[in-house]
């Protein structure tokens, strides 16, 4: 099982979340909800864990084809239900930004696997009903 703590350290809603490895992240309200701009929405948190979490399955599969990824960049929106809470993902668009001597089709592949089948958390989003879609850049380096 994996554990994490969460302590509240400024005002009433800045919060640090950490891991079990001691890596840290801060978390606060917006300052119409009573919050400080102290850290990252929790919702925002879900955008870039599946930033992350794709990132990582799509360089490990490009490396294992033996792909050159000078550098990598991600662009994520996401568009909440209105009206409801809880107000979940309703749309989630993505931009994969791949630098360097990659082959286009291996590219737009690595990223489809990624989505599809490998990333836990486009998995997580995508069983709650929300809809992802993606698009994959290759820049020539």
């Amino acid at each position: 099982m994996i554990t994490v703590e969460l302590s509240r350290i400024h005002g009433d809603y800045g919060f640090e979340a950490t891991d079990a490895y001691g890596h840290a992240v801060r978390m606060d309200t917006s300052p119409e909800h009573g919050g400080d701009n102290f850290g990252v929405r929790p919702m925002q948190m879900l955008l870039m864990g599946l930033a992350g979490c794709s990132a990582i399955d799509v360089i490990s599969i490009l490396k294992k084809q033996r792909q050159e990824v000078k550098d990598y960049k991600m662009v994520v929106k996401g568009e909440r239900e209105a009206g409801k809470e809880p107000s979940l993902w309703q749309n989630i668009e993505l931009e994969f930004h791949i630098y360097g001597d990659v082959d286009e089709d291996k590219a737009k592949r690595a990223v489809e696997l990624s989505m599809e089948k490998y990333c836990s958390v486009s998995a997580t989003l995508t069983r709650s009903g929300t809809n992802l879609t993606w698009n994959t850049f290759v820049h020539k380096q």
